[in-house]
């Protein structure tokens, strides 16, 4: 007895052990942003303009240099004098010159073209994060996408298993049939290719429906993107109340991709700018502190010894380069051309917005008629199938009923997602996309 409860407890911890894991779609989402590859380099890019946005990396701060150096000399010396002639010689006389100092260099001013870089090192830092921003609703467009194309992979496979269902089921009746004599063989092998045809369906759905959980995985970065997973929902929900006015406003108030584009008409000034600063003249401070030993071996002094302080200020005026004209052109254009993108965003997010507003409006319409074809297939169906039951209906003619009520299904399924997908795109453009995480 013993050993059966030991053996029942091992079962059970076995099989909660192999329970797959549930997700709703904040789950996925939340999954993928700690975890996506993509979002994780973009944020690492993001820390590398974060760290580069500082007054040391504009040049605002002193260079201060450390350096210290030895030398030394050995020579033969030999020296006569003038009055008596005798000659001194002296071999291998060996002098030492020891030195260390602190030097600094500092530009005080360069025209206001270290300001202006620090300014757009800072502007960079924003533009990092607004990059941070784009890939990340990016990111959670993609999984919410991929995740209700799960749902419709799963809802087609069970409408594919309930058209398995039917086929089995006219495959038993014609051959009911045949074995009663109200019906030839010919209706009975055609109702075996169509049940084959739709069990063959339905193994390439699994497929489908494999690739796309494998997809979720990868966008959640899974170790094993082979990992089986079960979801919370089993409709794909649609959202019926959004506003294209709101749509639009959001769009021009929080869009990245606007706001990336009014960051690089900021630094396309601040470039300007800096080439204007040449036009200034600069200061410049040196300054340092210095200590040098000499020792001397046949000179009067036999050591000596210097320290003490150095400084220097200077003033200059580059009064010619000749780059100066062609780098402010140049500069000039870029100004314009920033502005000119800014623009083309804006008209292509009108543009895109607009599309995808008509194309959801048209869906939630299509949506509507087709479901209403549903109940009309589905009538159609019931009525045919109690006909062929009775032997007053051919076989081709129960087949067209079924695929008519499987098309109007899978009308209704496709119709769905593609509203799905335009609402996704729609909050995305307009900035709300962050929406599925509440």
């Amino acid at each position: 007895m013993k050993k059966l409860l030991l053996s029942l407890v091992a079962a059970c911890a076995i099989g909660a052990a192999a329970q797959p894991p549930v997700y709703t779609l904040k789950d996925c989402l939340e999954q993928g942003l700690l975890n996506n590859y993509s979002l994780r380099i973009t944020r690492n890019q993001e820390r590398v303009s974060r760290n580069n946005a500082t007054l040391a990396n504009a040049g605002a701060l002193p260079v201060v240099d450390l350096t210290a150096g030895y030398s030394g000399s050995m020579g033969d010396t030999e020296s006569e004098l003038r009055q008596t002639g005798e000659v001194t010689r002296e071999n291998g006389a060996l002098d030492h010159t020891v030195d260390a100092g602190v030097n600094l260099e500092w530009t005080l001013f360069d025209g206001f073209s270290i300001s202006s870089t620090y300014r757009q090192l800072k502007e960079l830092e924003q533009q990092g994060e607004t990059d941070t921003r784009i890939a990340l609703e990016d990111l959670v467009a993609n999984i919410a996408a991929e995740y209700y194309n799960f749902v419709q992979q799963k809802i087609r496979l069970k409408n594919f298993r309930y058209a398995m269902t039917l086929s089995r089921e006219r495959l038993r009746i014609a051959e009911l049939h045949m074995n009663v004599g109200n019906a030839s063989g010919l209706d009975y092998l055609q109702a075996r290719v169509d049940f084959n045809a739709d069990s063959a369906q339905y193994i390439k759905q699994q497929e489908a429906l494999h690739t796309s959980r494998i997809m979720l995985n990868e966008l959640m970065a899974k170790e094993n993107v082979d990992e089986f997973f079960v979801i919370t929902d089993s409709l794909i929900d649609i959202n019926h109340i959004l506003d294209f006015d709101e749509l639009w406003q959001g769009t021009l108030a929080v869009n990245a991709t606007l706001l990336r584009a009014v960051q690089n008409q900021t630094i396309a000034r601040l470039d300007y700018k800096k080439v204007c600063a040449r036009d200034y003249p600069y200061l410049r401070l040196n300054g340092g502190y210095g200590l040098t030993l000499n020792r001397y071996e046949l000179a009067s002094t036999s050591r000596r010894t210097t320290r003490g302080l150095n400084f220097s200020l200077t003033v200059g005026f580059r009064l010619f380069d000749g780059n100066r004209r062609r780098e402010r052109r140049n500069a000039s254009l870029a100004i314009e051309n920033a502005r000119l993108e800014r623009e083309q965003v804006e008209q292509t997010l009108r543009a895109d917005l607009s599309n995808l507003w008509q194309a959801y409006r048209n869906n939630l319409e299509l949506l509507k008629l087709e479901r209403q074809n549903l109940i009309v297939a589905r009538d159609n169906y019931d009525i045919s199938r109690d006909r062929y039951l009775l032997g007053d209906l051919a076989g081709i003619e129960m087949r067209e009923a079924q695929k008519n009520l499987l098309d109007a299904e899978e009308r209704i399924l496709s119709a769905e997602y593609d509203t799905k997908v335009c609402e996704i795109s729609l909050l995305q453009i307009s900035g709300k996309i962050m929406a599925y995480l509440r």
